[in-house]
C-alpha cells in the first residue's frame, strides 16, 4: 500500500466516554488516528490484551474520562502491517506481524533515547490518550489511540516484529505485562548473580515473572496470600511457594535470607514492604513493578544492616522488547508449539463483557481481545 494519507479502511474502535465505560458502557465509533508521518506504519489489529492500566484509565482513576474522551485504550497490540511510510524503521514491510506495547513514541534526542532507553524519555508518548510530541507540524499534538480498535497507526520504531514461531495471541500480553517483569529480571541478573528469585503476586504480571526467571536459570519462590495459586506456580516453574496469609511476618518464617532478588507485582493500597525485606540476602534487591498508591514505609536499618536496595522498573525499551521476544521464542514461552494456557480470549465485540469480568478479578491470568474479522483466532 502507498504512503498516501488516504486508506481503504476505517479507524474504528471501542471508546470510553464516561467513567462507566468499564461497567459495560464502551461505545463503538470512528476516531481520528495520528496524522501520518513517513516513519509511521498502519497495523490491522488482530489481538489486544487487557491490562490494569486500561481499566484504570477507563474507570477515571487517572482523571475524568470525559475530559479526554473518546478514550481508545489498549496497549498490548499484535497485528499485521498494512501500510508503511517512506522512512519506515525496523525494516518493516506490509504483511509483517508486529506488536506495540505501552509506549508508542519518544523524543529521539535526549540522553535516554540516544542510549536506547526510550522508556525513560521524559517526552515519551504512551500508547493511548497522550499527545505526540515529535514528528511533522501536522502530527505533533495528535492524540495516541490504542488497540481496542480495528487499526493502529504510529511510529514504526515502536512496532516490534513478532518472531514467526510465536503464537500471536500469546505474544500480545508480553508487550506490556511480559516486558514489565522481563526487564528487571534481566537487569538484576536473574539466574546469574541472582540465583534465587522471589515473585510476590502470581497474577497477570507474576505468572510471567515466574516463567521468565525459571527459564533464566533461577530457583524461583512464588509468594502469594493463599494456597490457591500454588499448583499454577509450580507448573510455571516455581520450586518453592510461600503462602503468607494475613500475616507476612509469620508467613515468611523459615525463609529469611533465602532470596537475592524479589520482583513485587502486587498493588495493594498499602504495602508492608518491611515485612518482606527479611527474605533478602545481603546485597539483595527488592524491585517494584506494581503501583502501590500509599508511600512506602521502610525503617532505615532494614536497608542498612544487609545493604538492601529498593527500586522500581518501568516497562522496557524497543531493544528490551526484542530481547524478551527472542528469549520467549527460544524457551517455548507462548510459542505456536506451546501457546499460553494462561490467556482467556474474548471476541473484541464482546468487550462490554470482558471489561466487567476483568474488574471482577476473573483473569487467570490475562485477557486477550480478538478481532476475528481481521484474522484473529478465538
Amino acid at each position: 500500500m502507498s504512503s498516501s494519507t488516504e486508506t481503504d479502511y476505517k479507524f474504528e474502535g471501542w471508546a470510553g466516554l464516561t467513567a462507566d465505560a468499564c461497567k459495560g458502557e464502551m461505545s463503538f465509533q470512528s476516531f481520528e488516528p495520528k496524522k501520518w508521518d513517513e516513519d509511521d506504519v498502519d497495523v490491522r489489529i488482530q489481538y489486544c490484551g487487557i491490562c490494569g492500566s486500561d481499566v484504570s484509565a477507563l474507570s477515571g482513576e487517572w482523571g475524568p474520562v470525559d475530559k479526554v474522551a473518546p478514550q481508545i485504550c489498549g496497549h498490548e497490540i499484535v497485528g499485521e502491517v498494512v501500510k508503511v511510510g517512506k522512512a519506515v524503521e525496523n525494516d518493516l514491510k506490509v504483511g509483517d506481524i508486529v506488536g506495540i506495547g505501552a509506549q508508542s513514541d519518544s523524543c529521539r534526542e535526549c540522553e535516554s533515547c540516544k542510549n536506547g532507553e526510550e522508556n525513560f524519555c521524559t517526552k515519551q508518548t504512551i500508547t493511548f490518550n497522550a499527545p505526540y510530541n515529535r514528528g511533522s507540524a501536522a502530527s505533533a499534538g495528535s492524540v495516541s489511540r490504542g488497540g481496542f480498535a480495528k487499526y493502529w497507526r504510529g511510529p514504526s520504531r515502536f512496532a516490534i516484529s513478532v518472531p514467526s514461531t510465536m503464537d500471536p495471541a500469546s505474544a500480545a500480553p508480553l508487550f506490556c505485562g511480559g516486558v514489565t517483569v522481563f526487564s528487571p529480571l534481566s537487569e538484576y541478573g536473574a539466574g546469574t548473580t541472582a540465583k534465587n528469585v522471589g515473585v510476590i503476586g502470581i497474577g497477570g504480571l507474576g505468572h510471567f515473572a515466574v516463567q521468565f526467571a525459571s527459564k533464566m536459570g533461577a530457583e524461583v519462590t512464588a509468594i502469594s496470600r493463599g494456597e490457591n495459586k500454588k499448583e499454577d506456580a509450580i507448573k510455571l516453574g516455581a520450586t518453592k511457594y510461600i503462602a503468607t496469609g494475613g500475616d507476612v511476618k509469620r508467613g515468611i518464617e523459615g525463609h529469611q535470607r533465602s532470596l537475592d532478588l524479589i520482583i513485587c507485582t502486587i498493588n495493594p493500597e498499602e504495602l508492608p514492604i518491611h515485612d518482606y525485606l527479611p527474605l533478602l540476602r545481603p546485597h539483595g534487591y527488592f524491585i517494584l513493578v506494581g503501583v502501590v498508591p500509599k508511600p512506602l514505609a521502610i525503617p532505615a536499618f532494614s536497608l542498612i544492616l544487609a545493604n538492601i536496595k529498593v527500586g522500581g522498573s518501568n516497562i522496557g525499551s524497543p531493544a528490551i522488547i526484542r530481547k524478551m521476544l527472542d528469549f520467549a521464542a527460544a524457551h517455548d514461552i507462548g510459542t505456536k508449539k506451546s501457546p499460553s494456557k494462561y490467556i482467556q480470549k474474548y471476541n473484541m465485540n464482546d468487550i462490554n463483557k470482558a471489561l466487567p469480568d476483568f474488574r471482577d478479578g476473573k483473569p487467570r491470568f490475562r485477557f486477550v481481545l480478538v478481532n476475528t474479522d481481521n484474522g484473529g483466532k478465538l
